[in-house]
């Protein structure tokens, strides 16, 4: 335990839907809800104001609707928040060297170990509690100037007590926790608030009648490590006596880079699955080459129509980032498992990362059974981005509005799919539809930057406004009008936008 609380840990508060009502002057005050809008969707983050009506993060986006009818209900827009996150974390970087990134709104940060260190170790306890709390409170003056979001601040002299520290200020504060106070904030706390102690370890705890952290701390370590193995019995009666030895480590090595998609319709045509599975591919690969890695295992991921779930894993002797062999091995890994039923997830991942790729035989084979394989078919298809793989509907308002669902389409492209009536598998002509999608940003030739509202019966609502500005006018157009199109976020900061209203990135 160190003398001085200088393990700070930030959380920033209902992250997605702050960006959110920030980016959108009039949402600002009002319950917003981002996730999966479609029907097996689930609630990624919720405002403030949305809470207040029961609604919570993993909550099926049904119940959601059903609790909070009016709140806006928008697809989650990542490019925008790790550009927020970014900033961020530059903030926490100019504290110290040692920033531990846990998600994109939560980080540690070791203050000792940046420019205020020596002050921290040399001075006074008192000081030292003095000058923490004042970077703290500096730290989330800073970001509010910077992104005009709030944030919770948590400060101890150790990484488990500087998360609850930041827990019990939320919203929008700072909890400092001082030394010899530990006992005082532990005591009353459910031993789910030990890290390690899920449902099953809670379960047992409490057929012993321990219910609470003073209780474990007062229960002998052998009996715990009795009752949940050595490891994990030591290490939860540390945790309940304050003791946490875990530094902070600036770079958290990625094990594995995967992607998955929940389908609002189970998909049962085989042809389907392959080209969904295919695109989840590329999105991996893409994912890879954003963070120059490559990898040599490739597993997918099924959840079949009675919620069982299917892993298949492939080793390849090097790494590789290539999309068609990823996709070749994903596919000949789907041959393995039978789809009788209908498929309602599929997952593309790569395991065992590497920061180099080796070409090698297998996949130049791969490459050239693809070109192989196009040029046979000269008319296969139009690439399309499956990132929402959820059917339209309106941003306000509850599940019974206009929608259309094609699985794997998104907002504001056209995407060709298999079949030439409306549901999808069929079989004939390629269908071109165009999708637009709740919270949305589009541009529109004359009137300039919105995000779209609703969509539904070949019309599109849009909401024309910007970060900066008042709350805007709204219009409603065709889904096909050629003067509205897709557009990039704008950054929440004026200064970062040029002077034609596009955002400079």
């Amino acid at each position: 335990m160190r003398s001085v609380p200088s393990i700070l840990h930030l959380d920033m508060d209902a992250f997605f839907a702050a960006v959110e009502q920030a980016s959108k002057p009039s949402l600002r005050g009002k319950p917003v809800v981002v996730g999966g809008l479609g029907g097996r969707g689930v609630v990624a983050t919720a405002s403030y104001e949305a809470r207040v009506f029961g609604v919570h993060s993993a909550m099926p986006m049904a119940q959601a609707r059903r609790r909070a009818p009016n709140a806006a209900y928008l697809i989650p827009r990542f490019e925008l928040y790790r550009q927020v996150s970014d900033l961020v974390m530059g903030l926490l970087r100019e504290l110290s060297p040692l920033v531990e990134p846990l998600s994109l709104d939560e980080a540690f940060v070791d203050l000792e170990a940046g420019p205020y260190g020596e002050l921290l170790r040399e001075g006074s306890v008192e000081e030292g509690v003095e000058l923490v709390r004042a970077l703290g409170e500096d730290l989330r003056a800073d970001i509010l100037a910077a992104v005009g979001l709030t944030a919770s601040v948590g400060l101890s002299g150790t990484k488990f007590l500087a998360k609850i520290a930041s827990e019990q200020a939320k919203p929008d504060g700072l909890v400092l926790i001082e030394p010899g106070r530990e006992r005082e904030i532990l005591d009353p706390l459910p031993v789910r608030a030990l890290p390690g102690v899920g449902p099953a370890t809670a379960e047992t705890l409490r057929r012993l009648g321990l219910t609470q952290v003073s209780q474990i701390a007062a229960t002998p370590e052998d009996e715990l490590v009795r009752l949940l193995g050595r490891a994990h019995g030591a290490g939860v009666h540390a945790l309940a006596l304050g003791r946490d030895e875990r530094a902070v480590v600036a770079e958290r090595d990625a094990k594995s880079v995967s992607v998955e998609d929940t389908f609002e319709v189970d998909l049962g045509d085989r042809e389907l699955i392959r080209a969904e599975l295919d695109r989840l591919a590329d999105r991996c690969v893409r994912r890879l080459r954003a963070a120059a890695r490559s990898g040599r295992t490739v597993v997918i991921k099924v959840r079949l129509f009675d919620f069982t779930t299917l892993t298949r894993s492939e080793t390849l002797l090097s790494p590789t980032d290539d999309p068609l062999v990823i996709s070749a091995i994903a596919r000949r890994l789907l041959e393995q498992v039978e789809l009788t039923g209908g498929v309602r997830l599929l997952g593309v991942g790569v395991s065992g990362l590497a920061d180099f790729t080796q070409e090698d035989l297998f996949a130049q084979a791969e490459r050239e059974a693809a070109e192989a394989a196009a040029a046979g078919y000269p008319d296969g298809g139009s690439e399309q981005d499956p990132e929402a793989a959820h059917g339209a509907e309106a941003a306000y308002g509850g599940p019974d509005g206009p929608r259309a669902f094609h699985p794997g389409s998104s907002g504001g492209e056209r995407s060709s799919l298999p079949g030439g009536s409306e549901h999808p598998g069929g079989v004939g002509t390629l269908l071109t539809v165009r999708r637009w999608m709740p919270g949305q940003d589009v541009r529109h030739a004359e009137l300039g930057h919105g995000w779209v509202q609703g969509s539904g019966v070949g019309r599109v609502t849009v909401r024309f406004e910007t970060p900066w500005g008042e709350r805007g006018p709204v219009r409603t157009f065709s889904v096909d009008d050629p003067e509205l199109e897709k557009a990039d976020p704008l950054p929440l900061v004026r200064g970062s936008a040029l002077a034609d209203g596009t955002a400079e990135v």
